[in-house]
């Protein structure tokens, strides 16, 4: 008798207890753990002990100190199941995901153990079920304890931060980072279960995708199926079927036998006139359902039809970083994402959704999976799927060096190959990374010294990474690293080739540096601030509140980081007067500084085909480089950003004369002596037309006027020289540029920084009405508006302004949205802030 899989989760009824118990646990929280405290699964200790009332809120104040003890502890969970023999010919406890040494046993007979946080396993436990009454438990070996016993062990390898995160495959992030909560914990993060099979089952998927030109000009799709099949006993010929159906609701069968003797085949499937899938704004992204069938076996997804190519071939200014689907070069608006909540198992595709949408209003089209994180949801991956967003994928190796033997090396290869197959479905999937910032680092962070001849990581990114992509997975390009710079013996974070991170930003120059780089792409830059005020008040409670406050400095991971942001805004905003000062000049400030670098970069189109900032998002509560905070609000950044990265970009930017580059010496930079409205047309259609020029007076005045023609064709970039009359400045402290042309946003220069202008510190009147859903504030301006912003979660921590970061001429006007359930409109004008007003 053959039985189909059936697969029995085992999340009801979870106990957690104190395996080995920290030291310095305090006694109010001893004695409930001794008999256990109810325990979620898929689940986390910490989350455990939340609602348990034993701990505070981890976020909050100074309790992330507080509750280190958690992770020097080792935990165990528990649970009581039945179980009835039904005839199957095997019963295996599968585990999706378990964090991450762990022994697992059941009815006192250990079954398994675990090393890797990022893949699953599987187990035979026919022999240890009974009939009736059984009990599993996993046992957790505390995390930091056992990093650091390991380092002990093999030898401490060099690392960012203050846990030896290298030595475990766990996310390193959960050990904390310079934007991260430190909560290394312990949990069964993924499904748990009981899967109960005969004849065979389908133990591995990899529908991987080609695109042909066809006769007819169009294209037809392949559809390769790689099948692993898994039998419980005998060996006997296994059928397979798979069926493809387009979006038109056809379905086109393929049937297949794997052999006996054999566990794997290949399963081709024609698709006469697919549909290609494209990024957004691209074209649109059809998807087509794939359904297989083996045996009693089945399994269930989603594939986009299109190609993927990386051209890193040399030319004349170095080697360039393309990025092509269906051949055409994709230029790349993106951001860094972390993991969305310090505590995976809280992140649902809801909270997924919301994000995706973030990055979706805000014109991004590619998210790069950061290497000190997970090898992130299909959940996310499927909304990514569905819109258009490219997904750039890291493996999971951070700012460190890493083991290259044995037991790692081997854990390693099984997460990779786990998670290459289980992504290899899904289109918006463009690019595999080897690493963040450990090449670099092996070159720039002083490692030779401590390694003592032992490998730092080289042997997984130029060997076992890119051979097992090849294998698995060679529709889609791999990258060693990034930065990287694709040859040899060239300094891996060179702006000349492939891809490149700006740090000295942020760490030690101003941010108008980024204006002395001419990079081929930028993969990693970004500039701090504080969280919204509903979010940083919520969880910090210095009294008075301070920028140097005891909770604020926990809320603060960088090192130095709010010094580093109180010299970024000098020589660009004046010094502030209050906290509340202080935190609109620093969210400011950091628009200012990523707009600014943005647009330079963007300006270099197609010398430069891509920004990758850092980063889209929070894991907790933090002053942080986010465009969006743990609570999801969308900073002043958020707004900058949604602008700056336009599909069609008008910008104004100093650019050298014919008279500067005939006057620099051989290899020097000319001078950047007059100043070009720069033209980015990201669309697929050419744009032709005019732009209006104008040098005005801070009250309205013109004091000069011309217009010009504009062209620039498709997914390129144009510069035109802004009349000398235009140009130059009679008084930079109370004049601004502005080039204004159909299908374009407005682009301003200013001959000052704000600190130096004079601006008129209240320079709009407010009307505010209620509307649907919440209100309307209508602005008036009376003189130049820099930058208006509304920060309605002062008012109602829930709101939100649909518009921000507005800049208006005297006698415009503009309508700032805001969604509330609650709220006087009146109070929400109250809020409304500028850069005038730090004046």
């Amino acid at each position: 008798m053959t039985h189909p899989p059936y697969f029995r989760a085992l999340h009801e009824g979870w106990t957690l207890t104190a395996a080995d118990l920290a030291a310095d646990v305090p006694e109010a929280v001893a004695a409930p753990l001794a008999d256990g405290i109810p325990a979620a699964v898929p689940g986390e200790a910490h989350l455990d002990l939340l609602r348990a009332g034993l701990i505070a809120d981890p976020f909050d104040g100074d309790n992330e100190s507080a509750q280190q003890w958690i992770g020097d502890t080792a935990w165990r969970f528990s649970t009581e199941f039945d179980w009835t023999d039904d005839g199957s010919a095997r019963h295996d406890l599968v585990a999706h995901g378990l964090d991450t040494v762990a022994t697992l046993s059941l009815n006192g007979i250990e079954i398994g153990s675990t090393e890797n946080q990022h893949r699953g396993y599987r187990w035979d436990v026919r022999k240890a079920l009974r009939e009736g009454a059984n009990t599993l438990t996993v046992t957790f070996a505390a995390p930091v304890p056992e990093a650091v016993a390991r380092a002990e062990r093999d030898g401490a390898l060099p690392h960012t931060n203050h846990h030896e995160y290298n030595q475990l495959r766990k996310m390193a992030c959960s050990f904390g980072w310079d934007w991260g909560v430190d909560v290394a914990g312990a949990g069964i993060w993924k499904p748990i279960g009981l899967e109960s099979w005969s004849g065979a089952r389908v133990a591995a998927v990899r529908p991987l995708v080609d695109v042909l030109a066809n006769a007819e000009g169009g294209h037809d799709g392949v559809l390769t199926v790689h099948l692993e099949v898994e039998r419980a006993a005998g060996d006997e010929d296994v059928e397979a079927l798979v069926v493809v159906t387009g979006p038109d609701g056809r379905p086109l069968e393929t049937a297949a036998t794997v052999p006996a003797g054999q566990n794997a085949v290949a399963v081709v499937s024609d698709v006469p006139d697919v549909r290609r899938w494209w990024p957004v704004g691209y074209g649109d992204q059809p998807l087509y359902k794939v359904d297989i069938e083996v045996g009693y076996g089945i399994w269930h997804g989603r594939v986009g039809f299109r190609t993927v190519e990386l051209d890193t071939a040399p030319d004349e200014a170095g080697a360039p970083f393309h990025l092509k689907v269906n051949g055409e070069r994709v230029l790349v608006r993106g951001a860094n994402w972390i993991p969305d909540h310090a505590f995976l198992t809280e992140i649902d595709r809801d909270r997924y959704a919301l994000r995706v949408a973030d990055a979706l209003e805000a014109n991004i089209n590619l998210l790069r999976v950061w290497g000190g994180g997970i090898y992130e949801s299909d959940d996310l991956y499927d909304l990514a799927d569905e819109h258009g967003l490219l997904m750039w994928q890291d493996f999971l190796f951070a700012c460190a060096a890493y083991s290259e033997d044995d037991p790692l090396r081997t854990e390693i290869e099984a997460e990779v190959r786990e998670n290459v197959t289980r992504l290899s479905p899904h289109p918006s999937l463009v690019l595999w990374n080897g690493n963040n910032e450990n090449t670099w680092g092996s070159v720039d962070w002083n490692w030779a010294h401590r390694l003592g001849g032992r490998g730092w990581g080289d042997a997984y990114y130029s060997g076992l990474l890119p051979d097992i992509v090849a294998e698995l997975d060679p529709t889609r390009p791999y990258s060693p690293a990034s930065p990287h710079s694709f040859g040899d013996y060239r300094h891996p974070n060179d702006e000349r080739y492939g891809t490149m991170h700006v740090w000295d930003v942020w760490n030690r120059v101003d941010y108008k540096v980024y204006a002395d780089y001419r990079p081929r792409f930028v993969a990693e830059f970004g500039f701090q601030s504080p969280p919204a005020w509903s979010t940083l008040t919520a969880v910090v409670h210095d009294e008075p509140l301070d920028p140097f406050g005891a909770e604020m400095l926990v809320h603060q991971k960088a090192n130095r980081g709010n010094e580093k942001l109180e010299r970024g805004w000098q020589g660009h905003l004046p010094d502030p007067q209050s906290i509340e000062d202080w935190h609109w000049t620093t969210q400011l400030n950091q628009a200012h500084a990523i707009r600014f670098g943005v647009e330079h970069y963007r300006s270099l189109t197609p010398h430069n085909t891509g920004t990758i900032m850092w980063q889209l998002n929070d894991n907790w509560p933090v002053v942080s480089w986010a465009a969006v905070d743990f609570a999801g609000h969308r900073k002043p950044l958020w707004h900058a950003l949604r602008d700056s990265y336009a599909p069609r970009l008008a910008t104004l930017q100093p650019r050298p004369s014919a008279e500067a580059f005939a006057n620099a010496w051989e290899g020097v930079v000319p001078e950047f002596d007059q100043l070009a409205l720069v033209l980015v047309n990201d669309k697929e259609e050419a744009y032709t037309g005019s732009f209006t020029l104008t040098r005005e007076a801070f009250d309205g005045t013109v004091l000069a006027k011309a217009v010009v023609d504009a062209s620039v064709d498709p997914r390129d970039g144009a510069t035109i020289v802004v009349p000398a009359e235009v140009a130059a400045y009679t008084d930079p402290r109370t004049e601004f540029i502005r080039a204004e042309g159909d299908g374009f946003a407005p682009a301003f220069h200013y001959g000052a920084e704000v600190v130096d202008q004079d601006l008129d510190p209240r320079p709009f009147i407010v009307q505010a009405e209620a509307a649907a859903g919440g209100c309307v504030l209508r602005v008036a301006a009376t003189s130049l508006v820099r930058d208006l912003y509304c920060h309605a979660d002062k008012v109602d921590p829930a709101a939100r302004a649909e518009q921000g970061m507005l800049t208006l001429r005297a006698g415009e006007s503009a309508e700032i949205r805001v969604r509330s359930a609650s709220g006087d409109p009146a109070a929400f004008a109250g809020v409304l802030r500028c850069a005038n007003d730090l004046r």
